[in-house]
């Protein structure tokens, strides 16, 4: 392998991540879905040979607010036959900003994928909620920024697709519960920096279908670079009911999100691998009162197979 493709790895990372401090934005920091192996552009490390694949990563993102964000994951695959495998997601989330320092387990997400010949996969799961997304300090609850977790039970869909080395996802996320957040902002003083969050007491979160194109290089025999657009639609406004109890939709929360990510894959051998990836919005809705909100994300991820 050529000796440049480190330096020119170094020079691509360094230029997202100049130009991502000035984008204040939703990135793919969507429900869930997008973040999913099974959903994830595929590489050749994923070796056929292998009945298990283990994945542990560690993610940032800068949100809202000044809040910074931390979350964590564990996935286990395993492959029943040539066909049929099925995988588990254990994620947590850390958010600091505003004096204000939350953590905690966030969702257990449990997908089965079924290959429908050599290029077309399907994939059935759900997302498994570990909190009420109600989190309270001082008596208050606070607003979905500082909540590990969406707190609904979700039923993710998901279709994909290879033409040559062109990769296609098409899936949808749709919460089948909703969680017991409590936020008001009225209930905080102007002097917090709180009473400028969205409400969201009785959130109504609406579903999600994304869209993603990938289109993985080879860069010698070790190093993969994954271009990929990832275009997401909220597909209603979300809602929530206000202190005189009325309930009213969020304006802006309908729309579209339309996202860069950029995947460095390092194959130290067969069984053993690195990823570095990134991601940053091009196009963003007007509001997200989800909490989800990212100018930018960055995971780096390990991967044996065994």
């Amino acid at each position: 392998m050529s000796r440049k493709i480190p330096y020119q790895l170094i020079l691509i990372i360094g230029f997202i991540f100049h130009f991502s401090d000035g984008i204040y934005a939703q990135g793919c920091s969507d429900a869930g879905v997008c973040t999913i192996d099974s959903f994830k552009p595929h590489d050749h490390g994923d070796a056929q040979e292998y009945q298990n694949t283990f994945k542990a990563g560690l993610n940032f993102g800068a949100a809202d607010y000044d809040i910074n964000v931390f979350g964590t994951y564990l996935d286990y695959r395993r492959k029943v036959n040539e066909n049929l495998s099925v995988d588990a997601k254990l994620t947590t989330l850390s958010q600091s900003g505003n004096d204000i320092s939350a953590f905690g387990l966030s969702d257990i997400y449990v997908n089965g994928n079924y290959k429908v010949g050599k290029r077309a996969s399907l994939t059935l799961g759900f997302k498994i909620p570990l909190m009420d997304a109600n989190r309270k300090e001082n008596g208050l609850a606070l607003p979905m920024d500082y909540q590990s977790s969406l707190g609904t039970f979700d039923l993710v869909l998901g279709f994909g697709y290879a033409i040559k080395k062109l990769q296609l996802l098409a899936a949808i996320q749709q919460p089948l519960t909703q969680n017991n957040n409590e936020f008001l902002s009225d209930l905080y003083p102007s002097s917090s920096p709180l009473s400028e969050f969205q409400s969201t007491n009785q959130f109504k979160r609406s579903g999600d279908i994304l869209i993603r194109a990938s289109y993985p290089l080879n860069l010698g025999q070790k190093f993969v670079f994954t271009p990929s657009l990832l275009p997401i639609y909220h597909l209603a406004n979300d809602k929530f009911t206000d202190i005189d109890g009325i309930e009213k939709e969020i304006d802006g929360s309908q729309g579209l999100t339309l996202n860069w990510n950029t995947y460095f894959d390092y194959y130290i051998n067969d069984k053993h691998a690195l990823q570095l990836s990134l991601g940053a919005p091009f196009i963003v809705r007007d509001t997200r009162p989800d909490g989800l909100t990212r100018s930018f994300v960055a995971n780096i991820q390990y991967r044996i197979n065994f």
